[in-house]
């Protein structure tokens, strides 16, 4: 009769033959496996599992130092000139109580009050416009010329070298004087509680914060409240929805449907644009007017719709 010393390992060996080989190609092998088994049972005798190694689907946020990992994710938005990077890393700093940073232009990218070196070699890649932080996201948006093909791999590694090497992502300084060069933000999060708010305000808020601003996170953007008067909410949209096509149609179509169901003293939704989108805008639909008196009086707008570009005034 073997020993103890032998059937444990006998029959974790064997166990493990029988999950590789089908009983129905070796019959011979699959019943002495069980025999095997059964006899080790009757002993009191278990036999222990191979010791495996443990696999994770996710890396540790930060690598030691040198080290390169790779395990940011990418997710396509809405707007085509837009990527949402997920580095599985915090990107806003705890203590800061805005909710995003959007750098326009390089010089934002070093100036006060968040600073960001990752930010400035983002913008430094040739096509690259503009970089928006989220709590736990980074999207960059590019010019409509540029290819993907060429600065997805410059983003993603610039992005991985930062958060494997432990660099800060954002830096807190002291603003004096001037402007923010490009750098927009909020000192506060424009959708958090105040005292001072009336009722209808607080359920605009409510119901941006709850039901609105996590969808348009989701598609690499946040949102502004910029105040309610005469029924009609102001707002603005940020990172890859300000430069969207389908801004308008997001607005129109589900904000506001969804703020005047919910509250009654809503009339409608208007979009607040910097002055350089309301340019871009007015020419845009320039252009589109163009097209359309090439193509004939009866030629479809390119963005149909209520409130749409082919609207606005030129």
């Amino acid at each position: 009769m073997p020993s103890n010393r032998l059937l444990r390992p006998a029959a974790a060996l064997l166990s493990a033959t029988t999950r590789r080989v089908k009983p129905t190609t070796c019959g011979r092998l699959y019943e002495a496996a069980r025999q095997a088994h059964t006899s080790a049972q009757s002993l009191g005798i278990s036999a222990r599992p191979r010791p495996a190694l443990r696999t994770t689907s996710r890396l540790p946020t930060v690598a030691p130092r040198g080290a390169r990992s790779i395990f940011i994710q990418t997710e396509t938005t809405p707007n085509p000139d837009a990527l949402k990077f997920l580095p599985n890393h915090r990107v806003l700093p705890e203590e800061i109580s805005t909710p995003f940073i959007e750098y326009l232009n390089p010089r934002s990218t070093i100036a006060p009050p968040y600073p960001s070196p990752l930010a400035a070699q983002l913008m430094a890649i040739d096509g690259v416009t503009a970089v928006f932080y989220g709590p736990d996201f980074i999207t960059v948006t590019k010019s409509p010329d540029a290819n993907w093909v060429h600065i997805r791999p410059e983003v993603f590694s610039l992005i991985t070298e930062a958060i494997t090497s432990g660099q800060e992502i954002v830096t807190v300084s002291k603003k004096e004087g001037g402007g923010e060069d490009g750098q927009e933000t909020a000192e506060e999060d424009s959708l958090s509680y105040n005292e001072n708010d009336s009722e209808v305000v607080g359920m605009i808020k409510e119901l941006l914060e709850t039901r609105i601003r996590p969808a348009i996170q989701e598609d690499g953007g946040d949102i502004e409240f910029r105040g309610f008067e005469d029924g009609y909410v102001k707002l603005k949209l940020r990172g890859a929805c300000r430069t969207c096509d389908s801004s308008t149609v997001t607005l129109k179509n589900g904000i506001e449907g969804m703020l005047m169901h919910y509250i009654e003293e809503v009339k409608g939704v208007h979009q607040i644009m910097d002055q350089e989108e309301e340019i871009a805008l007015k020419e845009f639909a320039k252009f589109e007017e163009k097209l359309r008196q090439q193509k004939g009086p009866d030629a479809a707008p390119t963005t149909p719709g209520k409130d749409s570009l082919d609207s606005v005034p030129g």
